[in-house]
């Protein structure tokens, strides 16, 4: 089954630095137990709009979109908003193959709860390669993967990451002992 009733989708390329940020934040939520109901999928560059348009017709009707990317919303690198279809002018959502990706949208916002959540780039690399993500974009991942399961009702509120901090902490904020309640 391509689809569930929640989809999580991140879109961009690692191959060209900070455009790599929807796959990285999938990565994430794809180390986290979600509810049967929800898919998470690295949409890549080109396969957005297809995947888009394919919701239209899925087996299995898709109620909540949720789209990670970077967006330039002009706010300081690192950033993250929440944006909904109708905030995207037309022609200024594209991938790389120049498919205009609001026209799905628009198309599916009246039968699919879609919000874009989305974070301001530093550097997308645009002639050569550059692996990796800018240290503010890096940063911004935890907030966005917060941001995500708020949206889809999931509390992972009291989960400890390697260096022994709540995953989903902004930086600098303290842990607690086990067990106590934030």
């Amino acid at each position: 089954m391509l689809f569930r009733e929640i989809v999580i989708a991140g879109c961009g390329n690692p191959l060209y630095a900070d455009d790599g940020f929807g796959p990285a934040v999938v990565e994430e939520l794809q180390k986290l137990q979600l509810p049967d109901n929800v898919k998470v999928f690295d949409a890549g560059l080109g396969a957005p709009h297809f995947l888009f348009t394919l919701m239209e017709d899925a087996e299995v009707p898709v109620k909540k979109l949720i789209i990670i990317d970077i967006a330039d919303f002009g706010a300081n690198p690192g950033d993250v908003t929440k944006l909904r279809p109708e905030d995207l002018p037309p022609g200024t959502y594209r991938d790389a193959h120049s498919w205009d990706l609001s026209e799905p949208l628009q198309r599916l916002k009246d039968v699919i709860d879609i919000t874009i959540i989305g974070c301001q780039p530093k550097r997308v690399a645009s002639h050569e390669f550059e692996l990796g993500l800018t240290e503010e974009v890096e940063g911004a991942i935890p907030k966005t993967v917060r941001i995500v399961l708020e949206e889809i009702g999931v509390e992972y509120g009291a989960t400890i990451n390697h260096q022994g901090t709540h995953l989903w902490a902004s930086p600098g904020e303290a842990t607690g002992d086990a067990g106590e309640n934030p």
